[in-house]
């Protein structure tokens, strides 16, 4: 009992003694001058006595009964609170649900009839339900329980709560089941995972920035990126990405991202230079309320990279500038063997020699490519522009395919080519994008079909193009048909041939004209593959000028 209580107790005693004396006194004088004789002095005094016994107990008494009333009344009060607080719930000796408060019934989506009755497990995940025996193995031994238990939600996700459970015992002392007092901590388990996600990604080797997309000011930057502009957390918040970056090297960075929120659409990925590093950009656009949102952008360093593939293609192209000589050399014997330059040879002989030569004719196509890609991945391809007669050099390419025209049973239909078409071009480029086109039309199509070559003028632009009647290009597939290696699950270039470098030469040959290069195709119809070129190169294009000006 506190200090407080103590004096009050002796307060309200001391209050009835005297009160009682009190009554007493006055009781034996006003009876006494009443009563006279033995009455007179027997009565007053019995009286007294009584008076002065009784009243200081019926005091204290009613005083004491106020007290525990107070308490009662405080104690209700504050276990209401705690339940409004807390989420409570008992467990009998079976180890079943007798009583839940409201508040437990709202944390987890249960009413009370699913849960009172049922084993407390119903209340655990499947792989939580080790953690509850282990809890009432704990209990049985007479120790409370303090730790972290997920509640599985009527709506399956998991709840995590903070729990203190306390064993509960009958008047003879034997377990009689548990009480479970529950505060809901998943918000604080969710903001301390984030936080850990923060620092990781602060931590990060790439860049990580996000930008807001209406102010295009940074809102966070990581550590790499922080040192990128040379900057920290005070420095850039609140900063325009123009602003904190004076030499506009992210003006590309940030033409993207207005790209991308203008398209409509969610991410974006290209390569370029960023303050002298060569990098690898990748951007999201995160929408918000009101066409509002943020980029999250990754920018990834790409220098080691692209070291490795200068030092792998530097590796290709010496290897195959050694061995196109030889293979040449090896293809000419050969070519004069079957010529019978060395006088007849038997047929099985032939028949090898036409393998052996059909298969350096190939090894050289091979070689010839990858030469051109080295070319074309160091800037180096030269165009030599002249003044030609298309119609003249797509009948010369198709006459070169001719071999494949018979070995396929397809026919050829061009159209458009019945008067001289003029142009200014590169004659042997545009022969060996068309002679891919055409080839790869061969390969692709049906037998007894038809392939169909057109040139169409388009005012600034001619459009060549060849379309097939074969199987198509797979929808899902489409999208790799001009890289490198491109393989297609239907394409069987082990039988039909091929290297997969012909459609990525193609595009850097047209691209480098000035022109551009695509295709249509629907699985089961055919497939349309076509280039245009601008009638008047474009400026910057990489040419060399016909020197002997025949078309002057």
């Amino acid at each position: 009992m506190s200090q407080s209580k103590t004096l009050s107790l002796r307060d309200s005693t001391a209050v009835a003694i005297f009160g009682g004396c009190g009554l007493a006194i006055a009781w034996y004088a006003l009876s006494h001058s009443i009563l006279s004789g033995t009455a007179g002095t027997v009565i007053p005094a019995l009286g007294a006595i009584a008076i002065a016994g009784v009243v200081p107990s019926l005091v204290t008494r009613k005083a004491a009964e106020r007290r525990n009333s107070d308490t009662r009344f405080s104690m209700a009060q504050q276990l209401e609170a705690f339940e409004k607080h807390a989420c409570l719930n008992i467990v009998d000796d079976t180890d079943k649900l007798t009583e839940v408060n409201e508040k437990l019934l709202e944390l987890t989506g249960y009413d009370r009839e699913d849960l009172i009755g049922k084993p407390v497990t119903y209340l655990y995940d499947a792989i939580d339900r080790k953690l509850a025996s282990k809890i009432r193995g704990n209990l049985r031994s007479g120790k409370s329980w303090e730790g972290q238990t997920p509640l599985r939600h009527k709506h399956g996700h998991v709840v995590v709560t903070q729990s203190t459970i306390m064993p509960l015992f009958n008047s003879a002392g034997n377990w009689a089941g548990s009480i479970s007092v529950r505060t809901d901590v998943s918000r604080i388990n969710e903001l301390i995972a984030e936080r850990h996600t923060a620092q990781t990604l602060y931590e990060l080797r790439d860049d990580i920035w996000i930008i807001e997309s209406e102010t295009e000011t940074f809102s966070y930057l990581n550590r790499t990126a922080e040192s990128r502009f040379n900057t920290n957390s005070d420095g850039y918040r609140s900063q325009s990405i123009s602003e904190l970056n004076h030499s506009k090297e992210t003006a590309e960075v940030l033409t993207a991202c207005r790209e991308l929120k203008a398209s409509k659409k969610t991410a974006t990925q290209f390569e370029t230079v960023l303050m002298e590093t060569p990098v690898d950009v990748s951007i999201k656009f995160l929408p918000g309320t009101d066409d509002a949102g943020r980029y999250l952008i990754l920018v990834t360093d790409i220098s080691e990279r692209i070291a490795q593939e200068k030092q792998k293609t530097a590796f290709i192209s010496t290897v195959s500038h050694e061995l196109r000589s030889p293979l040449t050399s090896i293809k000419g014997a050969m070519g004069l063997l079957l010529s019978k330059s060395a006088g007849e040879l038997p047929d099985k002989a032939v028949s090898l020699l036409e393998i052996a030569h059909r298969n350096a004719d190939r090894l050289i196509l091979i070689i010839n490519d990858i030469l051109d890609l080295d070319k074309i991945s160091n800037g180096e391809m030269d165009v030599e522009l002249k003044a030609v007669d298309l119609s003249e050099l797509i009948k010369e390419a198709s006459n070169a395919n001719a071999m494949l025209q018979q070995r396929f049973g397809v026919q050829v239909e061009m159209i458009g080519m019945d008067a001289t078409v003029p142009f200014n071009t590169d004659p042997n480029r545009f022969i060996q994008v068309l002679t891919n086109l055409l080839s790869n039309a061969y390969k692709f199509s049906a037998p007894n079909s038809t392939i169909h070559i057109e040139v169409k003028d388009e005012d600034a632009h001619v459009r060549v193009s060849v379309k097939d009647e074969g199987q198509g290009i797979p929808q899902h597939e489409q999208q790799k048909v001009f890289s490198r290696f491109s393989d297609m699950t239907n394409s069987d270039r082990a039988l039909k041939g091929g290297t997969g470098l012909g459609l990525s030469i193609c595009k850097a040959i047209v691209e480098n004209l000035g022109g551009t290069i695509g295709f249509e195709s629907s699985e089961g119809v055919g497939t349309t593959f076509y280039f245009c070129l601008p009638k008047v190169p474009l400026q910057g294009t990489k040419v060399i000028e016909d020197l002997d000006k025949r078309t002057a």
